[in-house]
């Protein structure tokens, strides 16, 4: 039963420049994919592991999750796009409530759907702020949700929104361009807010380099999430692992 722990928000709000890969069981479905993510993710030293999209079955998630689980020790945080995503093998679930849009499904429907059975899971349950940037394209996200992104040099409205989030009680605050995403999540934006608040701020979309990751660590990002790029080119792990153990030596 949903007992309020908060050992990963804990461990996300410690230190900025922390790594998660969000895995899509729509488009990784072979097992010996993952369990080589796996691997590679654990050698690279990456934080997390996030699971799910904005299509994706409940059997594809539960198969997802449970091959991780085999083949990695890292966390696994629950990234649902629909109520049916949810597993109990998980470690813990952001709970996205989706700000930046006006769409009731995905400001409470999918939650209340979803409250009766997470209430009898062993899950870490973190209510997030999801907030939606415009990336210069289209992404399943936004087309499924059918919600409007807010654009680049709209940091006044990102502001707002990102209070409003605080206001009612959420404990993060998702910035997601979406997927393979043209322009990336200002960083111009990260270091206003920073002046402001102190509630752990997650990045996504369109991530593609270590200068980047570097980049949104130094403007005060708790955690940076790569998708697309690591399905177009898992090598990029080794990338992030030679990051990693420089930043550890510095």
């Amino acid at each position: 039963m949903y007992k309020g722990r908060r050992a990963i928000f804990d461990e996300i709000s410690g230190k900025t420049g922390q790594i998660a890969i969000l895995v899509d069981p729509e488009k990784t479905k072979e097992e010996e994919i993952i369990v080589r993510l796996a691997q590679k993710a654990e050698f690279a030293g990456v934080n997390y592991f996030l699971v799910g999209g904005s299509t994706v079955s409940a059997k594809d998630l539960k198969q997802c999750i449970a091959l991780l689980k085999q083949h990695t020790q890292l966390p696994v945080i629950l990234f649902p796009g629909a109520s049916h995503q949810i597993s109990d093998d998980a470690d813990a679930l952001f709970f996205l409530n989706l700000i930046s849009g006006r769409n009731p499904d995905y400001l409470i429907g999918h939650h209340i759907a979803a409250a009766s059975e997470l209430q009898e899971m062993n899950l870490e349950i973190i209510p997030t702020a999801y907030v939606l940037v415009d990336g210069g394209k289209q992404t399943s996200v936004q087309y499924v949700s059918q919600t409007t992104p807010i654009p680049g040099e709209q940091f006044s409205i990102a502001r707002n929104t990102v209070l409003a989030g605080m206001m009612l009680g959420l404990q993060l605050i998702y910035f997601d361009a979406g997927s393979g995403a043209y322009n990336l999540v200002p960083t111009d934006w990260i270091y206003k807010l920073r002046k402001e608040i102190q509630v752990p701020i997650i990045v996504g979309g369109g991530i593609k380099s270590i200068e980047t990751i570097d980049k949104f660590k130094e403007a005060g990002v708790n955690l940076i999430v790569i998708g697309n790029h690591i399905e177009e080119n898992i090598d990029f792990l080794l990338d992030i692992g030679n990051y990693n153990r420089e930043v550890k030596k510095a």
